[in-house]
């Protein structure tokens, strides 16, 4: 029953992409990265000193490059939510793990560390053709910048999820990751809209409604406690089931796509999502089930499979 905590981590992330795509009328980029930290900050604060927690830290190094990678894959992620369909852009997200993949495959062999895995190799080549049906419509339209955004998003992620890794392997706690990162994300968004005036007069979007408000807030409430979720999946459920259960997301996020903004697919997108959502599932499980190191981290790391 506790892999189950991953379906709904899933649900909050669908929840939250929706939430972005439409407080994306209302604020930029960077506002919506800001305030997204700025709660993660006051949730993850009030958890801390709740349990009894320590702010202090003794890698600060490694939280500093985890938060710049994850802001930066999240920043891009949000304005691919922006441009895309929903399902369009989740799904290209949701590519981390090939990413990891493929970083590890091409770690091994430049390394001559490992022999090819053609198992993996297949499951990544097809998850490219998918990318390729998803995308078809892509290149009829405007919207590539998009598509390519999301792409990087999603590599980007995967190298996040590698330092989460380390710092999980490090012995630090699952909570002052995720308050750092938020704490990253503020002054990242702070930074960003700042520069982005150009050396102008910084203008911020007034709060004009209630609505906005609640979409910011339900941004970095449905983040962190999408975080917190998968992270209690990982550790007290059953591995594989949690690795596969977290695709569940391209899932509701269609769903969400299509009856909320009325996103439409032909047959090359959805089988296009199909298959690299199939692609996805193949590499954690090889990864997870048929490698040494997945067996050996996989009680213990809260992204094993993914590695």
């Amino acid at each position: 029953m506790q892999s189950l905590w991953m379906l709904f981590a899933s649900f909050m992330f669908a929840i939250m992409g929706v939430c972005v795509k439409l407080a994306s009328d209302l604020y930029s980029t960077s506002e919506i990265v800001m305030y997204r930290g700025i709660i993660g900050m006051i949730v993850m604060s009030c958890t801390i000193l709740y349990q009894g927690g320590s702010f202090k830290t003794t890698m600060p190094g490694q939280h500093l490059w985890r938060g710049v990678v994850g802001v930066i894959a999240l920043w891009l992620w949000f304005y691919a939510i922006a441009i895309l369909p929903l399902a369009t852009a989740m799904t290209l997200n949701y590519m981390a793990p090939i990413w990891i993949a493929v970083i590890l495959l091409a770690g091994g062999w430049w390394k001559g560390m490992q022999q090819v895995e053609w198992p993996l190799v297949a499951a990544i080549a097809m998850s490219f053709v998918g990318v390729t049906l998803l995308l078809q419509p892509v290149f009829e339209t405007d919207q590539l910048s998009g598509a390519i955004t999301a792409l990087i998003s999603g590599m980007l992620s995967a190298l996040a999820y590698l330092q989460v890794r380390k710092l999980g392997l490090l012995g630090e706690p699952e909570y002052r990751v995720v308050f750092y990162f938020s704490v990253v994300n503020f002054l990242a968004g702070v930074i960003g809209h700042v520069a982005s005036a150009g050396g102008g007069p910084v203008v911020w979007h007034a709060h004009t409604s209630a609505y906005g408000i609640g979409l910011l807030a339900a941004i970095g409430l449905c983040a962190t406690m999408a975080q917190m979720a998968m992270t209690r999946a990982y550790r007290l459920g059953k591995t594989l089931v949690v690795a596969n259960l977290q695709y569940t997301g391209i899932v509701f996020s269609s769903f969400w796509g299509v009856v909320i903004f009325g996103d439409l697919f032909d047959w090359h997108g959805w089988t296009g999502i199909g298959i690299i959502l199939a692609s996805g599932i193949a590499a954690t499980y090889y990864n997870t089930r048929n490698t040494a190191r997945g067996a050996a981290i996989a009680r213990t790391d809260p992204i094993a499979s993914e590695v």
